[in-house]
């Protein structure tokens, strides 16, 4: 959280203002999934964007702070109160990955237009995406704090 600041919206402002944030992941508290967000919201969820709680705020569910990329990063950027990461983050560790691959049907993602459809070898690709997922939920819900997603078109 911002110091002082209550508002998502601002905070996000003041967080993402302007920042690469593909450069600012060493200290762990920025996870970027590049190209593989969807495959894994789809894994997750069954749907390329919408999905019941908890399994859909892992990637795509929060409260949107922008619209259609209108911030000052270019990117939509959602945010996940506390009481809501803490539920995402024990779906992950309940269900963990070997419940997620009958789900990666690359013609179902893609009729369905999930981005990154096509990836090579998904098991193999999105275990490790998965865990780092994981763990960041992980931490994120044992410091109780909020997670905001920034999603970038062709990322």
């Amino acid at each position: 959280m911002v110091e002082g600041e209550s508002d998502p919206a601002r905070m996000a402002a003041m967080l993402f203002g302007g920042r690469d944030l593909r450069t600012d992941a060493r200290d762990g508290r920025v996870l970027d999934l590049g190209g593989d967000w969807q495959v894994l919201h789809w894994a997750l969820t069954g749907d390329a964007w919408d999905g019941r709680q908890p399994e859909a705020d892992v990637v795509c569910g929060g409260r949107l702070l922008t619209e259609d990329g209108a911030d000052a990063s270019g990117a939509d950027v959602i945010y996940l109160a506390p009481e809501r990461v803490k539920a995402a983050a024990a779906h992950l560790d309940s269900t963990g990955f070997a419940s997620l691959p009958g789900r990666l049907d690359a013609a179902e993602m893609r009729a369905a237009g999930v981005q990154g459809a096509d990836v090579p070898a998904p098991e193999a690709r999105l275990r490790p995406a998965y865990a780092r997922l994981a763990e960041f939920f992980r931490a994120a819900a044992g410091e109780g704090q909020a997670v905001f997603k920034v999603l970038r078109s062709g990322s």
